[in-house]
């Protein structure tokens, strides 16, 4: 993404990106932020385990504690703490384990 803001400056053109590399790239061009937040942009990550009778190769159980890890309260308020300049950059939405 950073290549498509390089670009699109050069260009005085628009682009879409998302929040980290806007952030990273924006002292490094003209371009300014015209349009955010609403819902149709949002871009929501998530995260399952593979099948391990489809991947016996798999470290299925590491997945599986990763996964509990990540959904848990506090690594929920991890990722909504991460920041870059000041701004946050991920709203974590996972329902707590069991729910």
């Amino acid at each position: 993404m950073g290549k498509v803001i390089q670009i699109a400056n050069e260009l005085g053109a628009y682009t879409m990106t998302d929040r980290g590399t806007w952030l990273a790239y924006q002292s490094k061009s003209n371009l300014a932020l015209l349009y955010h937040g609403d819902p149709p942009l949002f871009n929501p990550y998530g995260i399952i385990a593979v099948n391990p009778m489809r991947h016996a190769h798999a470290n299925y159980r590491g997945a599986e504690s990763l996964i509990s890890w990540i959904t848990s309260t506090n690594g929920q308020h991890l990722i909504g703490e991460f920041t870059v300049k000041g701004e946050q950059l991920f709203i974590p939405n996972a329902s707590p384990p069991g729910q």
